[in-house]
């Protein structure tokens, strides 16, 4: 996961790109917001856009919740990586509410701090970002991802812009990679779809690993996992085929030629191509909810 993502392969990776670990930071936010783009509502209508306040048994979380403006839409819960809630996530969150979905980009930090939690990728490599993360990724656990997951879900079929007879979707990423299927397991009759990106802990021994949870879920899976990752853990990949596969759930598991973060724009590993090739089966697989 990130926090396993060194500073020579950070090094590595921005050298691929032709930038140093200075030329990276200055870029920031901005780096972010060139590598995506807002796009318009499928019927080419406008977006809404809202900043929500959701009652969690812990408190208030702050999300940010984006949709087509008209009609109603399947609901989509995304979980940002390690570095949190942040610009280059709300272009991912308003691209993938421009297919056709009603997209609830959650702050997975709440119980510490608002977001955004930082403006780019790249602070979370400073000793100021660590210092303000750690404290943050203190406040994870198994099991506040499954009640925050309840209260997230429950609060989208509330919404008028989402289609409650269609199933939900969840996405994570990095520290968040097994939060679609602890979603799944949380709120089994609404999860159909759930969706990991470069993945932490998705394989383990405890009752509450993702893997051991599979059983628990109705939900369809999609595992996307960064080529070094699986260079540090080879026998992860065939464990979740084989926990899938004795649970009976469908489960497209492939290693993808890029590094840990490649999905995310504002990441030093980001590789458009593999990006955009991740994206088109995450459609893919919304498309059946």
């Amino acid at each position: 996961m990130c926090d396993e993502f060194t500073a020579a392969d950070e090094d590595a990776a921005l050298a691929r790109k032709g930038l140093s670990r200075r030329e990276f930071a200055a870029l920031g936010a901005v780096g972010a917001l060139a590598a995506c783009t807002t796009t318009k509502g499928a019927d080419g209508g406008a977006l809404t856009e809202t900043n929500v306040a959701i009652p969690t048994s812990d408190g208030t979380a702050d999300a940010l919740f984006v949709h087509p403006a008209k009609g109603r839409h399947p609901g989509i819960v995304m979980w940002p990586d390690i570095a949190g809630l942040r610009p280059a996530f709300m272009e991912m969150a308003r691209r993938l509410a421009g297919s056709g979905y009603a997209v609830l980009l959650v702050n997975h930090y709440y119980r510490g701090m608002k977001a955004p939690i930082t403006q780019a990728f790249s602070e979370y490599r400073t000793a100021e970002g660590q210092a303000k993360l750690k404290p943050l990724i203190a406040t994870l656990s198994p099991e506040h991802a499954a009640t925050d997951a309840q209260a997230f879900i429950g609060w989208l079929d509330k919404q008028g812009a989402v289609d409650t007879a269609r199933g939900v979707g969840v996405q994570g990423y990095c520290q968040t990679g097994g939060y679609g299927v602890r979603s799944a397991a949380a709120v089994p009759a609404r999860v159909r779809q759930a969706c990991s990106f470069h993945g932490a802990g998705l394989v383990g021994d405890t009752a509450t690993a993702p893997s051991k949870l599979l059983p628990a879920t109705r939900a369809e899976y999609l595992f996307a996992i960064a080529r070094n990752d699986d260079a540090k853990a080879p026998t992860d990949k065939d464990a979740l085929r084989a926990a899938a596969a004795a649970a009976g759930k469908m489960a497209e598991i492939e290693v993808y030629n890029a590094d840990h973060g490649w999905c995310v724009p504002d990441s030093p590993s980001y590789d458009r191509a593999e990006a955009e090739r991740a994206w088109a089966r995450l459609l893919d697989h919304y498309a059946r909810l």
